[in-house]
């Protein structure tokens, strides 16, 4: 929620400051007013038959200031991504477009496609104004048609997306998007929400900005009633399927996949992303809408490579080597840190130290849901999940894993947020293998077989399903050490480690007892609360039935336990809160009620991550948030890095 949100509603709002304190305070990314006369662009686009550069950028351009100096073009530059379902690190380095974004210190919301936008006194409309002039990357205008058939064709289609985003539905009604002109859209909802501007600046709510109607508009039955022709071809069934192969989705790998697709992203696919390839390749945007302070038209550099590496120590070893030009994802483990310190003269590259946003490195996601209906009975019992919490030595975790660089933490916001809960934060985080063996005996589980483990009353090993992701080895590792330390208590952990997309797979057909992942929400709880929340229909894994049972008002999944149903609850008066006040309150009562429920178990509070840039890359943060609410390093605005000659 904002900050001063009650002097925000006096006059429009272009920004929206967040409520907490400035974490990286001197580096905002300032934004100037165009004074050029003339523009620029990069010498690889000199005769390729385009307009000249003056027709090809909006009537105002946004002017960005670069952090250290004015680039110069030419270049590629190479990072990397894994091989199984690791698409949305395409999103990160180049998919920031939507009409809103982060600031640089992640403590407002500025505009980016849209040149404003304001609210109204109750904050129930926002008037976003388009850029006039504004093209996509095919040339074609981008006008408020194109924000409407995104919102209201694509998004609010229920053949499209049977629940709807719940960024843009309040009181159970989705928002109404109307044009006010060919350069001016407004949201209208069904009661105040003040979280508008934030939902729009996270990473999975940019869909006003993604589908361009003269393109999509032809795999869609409203503008094209012989849609259903193209199906055998695509080998689909329905104009939603074809819609996600041609056009994509916010998280889907098809975004990425076809070169025809016309964006407003500063690099465009020319490689695309898709089974068996090796390599994504991305150029330049020639009708790309931002110019820095000289009126050169970016991005600087020419081409993104971004090479496909199925292993995270391939992508270690390709660092070290200087094989890459920047790199955060996957190597950002700790134990890195040593040898990316050690190969930096070698590899010519500079280390880099990040701000994780998460409250945890290793979330512990009892499953409330599992198909295991014996354990499902004792996960839903408190002194069963604290006395597991219990039996975690989170020291030896820590000094084994994480070198002795985190600290011993649960899930709650870090004590730098507004939103510091001590409870929810450090409750039963000491290791008290005692206690935690009365409480499993008070609960009736006081047999055990010849190997130490105990046993139901009505037989069989209390034995614990878990499953990870392989591409986070700091979670296998703890798990691993976690594995020992429960069987002192009597309890199996089984540890199953796959690829991510089997690991995806395990989660949403609801197989698995405990799933170990990141817990967002350390620094971002109100853009990323699904450790304390059924909201999220992949991460919340302390039930996705719950997730299923919210987003469909109650028609399907599984009724979550009391303590959901009303944090639930208040979440929706907290989307909907006529003022800052109010709002604050009700969140902190949903943090209050998390924290009384004990659900999910966290073992490290992050240490800081370290990355990677090539030594003569220019106008690179040295210190960024590090996330995916702030997509890392999507807002650091990469079409302003170059390289020095």
């Amino acid at each position: 929620m904002y900050r001063n949100a009650r002097q925000s509603r006096l006059r429009p709002a272009l920004t929206f400051p967040r409520l907490r304190p400035a974490l990286f305070a001197g580096l905002l990314l300032a934004t100037l007013p165009a004074t050029v006369l003339a523009y620029n662009q990069a010498p690889t686009l000199a005769g390729a038959g385009l307009p000249p550069v003056d027709k090809r950028l909006p009537d105002k351009p946004e002017v960005i200031k670069p952090l250290t100096r004015v680039g110069s073009y030419g270049g590629t530059l190479r990072t990397a991504i894994r091989a199984s379902g690791d698409h949305n690190a395409i999103l990160r380095l180049v998919g920031n477009q939507g009409l809103v974004r982060w600031s640089m210190d992640f403590n407002s919301v500025v505009p980016n496609v849209a040149e404003s936008f304001s609210l109204n006194n109750d904050a129930s409309e926002y008037t976003f104004k388009l850029r006039q002039g504004m093209k996509w990357s095919d040339g074609s205008p981008f006008t408020a048609d194109d924000v409407l058939f995104s919102m209201n064709d694509v998004v609010g289609n229920k053949e499209f997306l049977s629940n709807p985003p719940a960024a843009y539905v309040t009181n159970g009604k989705f928002a109404e998007v109307t044009k006010l002109d060919d350069h001016t859209v407004r949201f209208r909802f069904a009661g105040p929400y003040l979280g508008f501007g934030e939902a729009l600046a996270l990473p999975i709510n940019q869909h006003a900005t993604l589908y361009q109607k003269k393109y999509c508009g032809q795999f869609h039955p409203k503008y094209n009633p012989k849609v259903s022709e193209q199906f055998g071809n695509a080998n689909v069934k329905d104009w939603a399927s074809l819609m996600r192969i041609k056009c994509g989705d916010i998280e889907v790998p098809t975004r990425w996949g076809n070169p025809e697709k016309p964006t407003v992203d500063p690099w465009i696919i020319k490689e695309p992303y898709g089974g068996g390839v090796t390599r994504v390749v991305m150029e330049r945007n020639p009708y790309f809408w931002q110019v820095d302070t000289a009126g050169n038209q970016l991005p600087y550099i020419d081409r993104l490579q971004i090479n496909i590496i199925s292993e995270v120590e391939s992508i270690v070893l390709a660092s070290i080597n200087g094989q890459l030009d920047f790199q955060h994802r996957h190597i950002y483990a700790i134990q890195n840190r040593p040898v990316l310190a050690e190969n930096q003269q070698k590899g010519g590259y500079k280390l880099m130290s990040f701000t994780p946003l998460g409250a945890n490195s290793v979330g512990m996601y009892l499953n409330y849901s599992t198909k295991n209906v014996t354990l499902r009975k004792y996960i839903r019992q408190r002194d069963f999940r604290v006395a597991l919490s219990l039996a975690t030595d989170r020291k030896e975790v820590n000094d084994i894993v994480f070198l002795g660089q985190g600290t011993p933490w649960q899930i709650g916001p870090a004590k730098e947020s507004k939103w510091y809960n001590e409870k929810l934060g450090t409750q039963y985080t000491q290791y008290d293998l005692k206690t935690a063996n009365e409480l499993l005996d008070k609960l009736g589980l006081t047999k055990r077989d010849s190997s130490g483990y105990r046993l139901y009353p009505e037989g069989g090993r209390v034995s614990i399903n878990a499953i990870a992701s392989i591409q986070l080895a700091q979670q296998v590792e703890s798990l691993e050490l976690v594995r020992k330390q429960w069987a002192k208590a009597g309890v199996e952990l089984v540890i199953q480690a796959s690829e991510r997309s089997l690991f995806y797979d395990r989660a949403m057909n609801n197989d698995y007892d405990l799933s170990a992942d990141l817990v967002a929400g350390g620094l971002d709880i109100t853009q990323n609360p699904r450790a304390i929340l059924a909201v999220h229909p992949q991460e919340s894994r302390q039930s996705l039935p719950w997730v299923q049972w919210y987003t469909s008002g109650g028609k399907s999944g599984e009724e979550p336990s009391d303590s959901m149903k009303k944090r639930l609850a208040l979440y929706d008066r907290w989307k909907a809160a006529g003022n800052a006040g109010e709002a604050d309150r009700l969140f902190k009562e949903i943090l209050q009620l998390a924290a009384d429920e004990f659900e999910v178990i966290g073992i490290v509070k992050p240490p800081r991550d370290p990355a990677i840039r090539n030594a003569k890359l220019v106008n690179v943060y040295e210190s960024m948030p590090a996330g995916w609410s702030w997509p890392t390093p999507g807002p650091s605005l990469l079409q302003q890095w170059f390289f020095a000659k």
